[in-house]
């Protein structure tokens, strides 16, 4: 199994171009771990891994976004609201009791251990700080899609350590308290199916598939709606866990 690091050295530069060029397909996704973060004005937020800081814009107006990126294909394009970091990912670059809340989105299913992140994570929110964790649920359709077709056509294939019940577990070893586990259900929004199949080509690399397959496969293992007359849903899931820094 590649590493964060390895995986997104590869095809960081192409998850990048699909975020910018679409910004807001994943904004549900996006708006669900904020939410539940509880942000108040003039808190400070890690965002660990943070890509290309696309979190930064859905946070509450006033709080403070901290994000720590490892890979540079994702931060060298020398835009504002690009993560100024490009160090390891661990140690984080911040110190003890430093953050108010901390976000991990969608990126922790790359770390086939995850207790270090976590420890880390405690490490720099204060006590009280509110962890949100959210990531594709293992056997979920999500997973299946991504272990599968994804795995199948991209650049480096995909091998997934997804969230479950040893997930809760290695929080607690590593001192949270899980206030709530959830999976939330939500769309990716798009003008057109072409427009999903365009941006899920460049998000996950899929150089060995065309957009009809990614369509079709789409369609087949995870399922689109039709939200309105100009609006079509991809159907997307996560695993959406609540811990707090005791």
């Amino acid at each position: 199994m590649k590493s964060y690091d390895e995986l997104f050295a590869l095809r960081g530069s192409a998850y990048d171009r699909a975020m910018r060029r679409y910004p807001q397909a994943r904004a549900q996704e996006f708006a669900q771990a904020v939410e539940r973060a509880a942000l108040a004005p003039g808190q400070v937020v890690a965002d660990v891994p943070a890509g290309g800081g696309y979190l930064q814009r859905y946070l509450p107006a006033g709080c403070v976004w901290l994000g720590h990126e490892p890979c540079a294909s994702f931060t060298h394009h020398g835009t504002p609201d690009a993560p100024a970091s490009q160090r390891p990912l661990l140690p984080l670059p911040w110190p003890d009791a430093s953050a108010d809340a901390a976000i991990s989105l969608a990126g922790v299913h790359h770390l086939a251990d995850k207790r270090p992140l976590f420890a880390e994570l405690q490490r720099v929110l204060r006590p009280g700080g509110r962890l949100v964790l959210s990531d594709v649920a293992a056997a979920s359709p999500v997973a299946c899609f991504l272990d599968g077709f994804v795995g199948a056509h991209n650049s480096t294939g995909h091998e997934g350590v997804f969230l479950g019940g040893s997930t809760l577990a290695e929080l607690a070893e590593t001192g949270w308290t899980v206030q709530s586990a959830e999976q939330v259900d939500f769309h990716w929004v798009f003008d057109s199916a072409r427009d999903m199949a365009a941006f899920c080509t460049e998000l996950f690399d899929l150089r060995h598939a065309s957009p009809e397959q990614t369509e079709d496969a789409i369609r087949a293992g995870l399922g689109l709606r039709e939200l309105d007359a100009r609006r079509t849903g991809m159907n997307w899931s996560l695993m959406t866990v609540v811990a707090v820094r005791p």
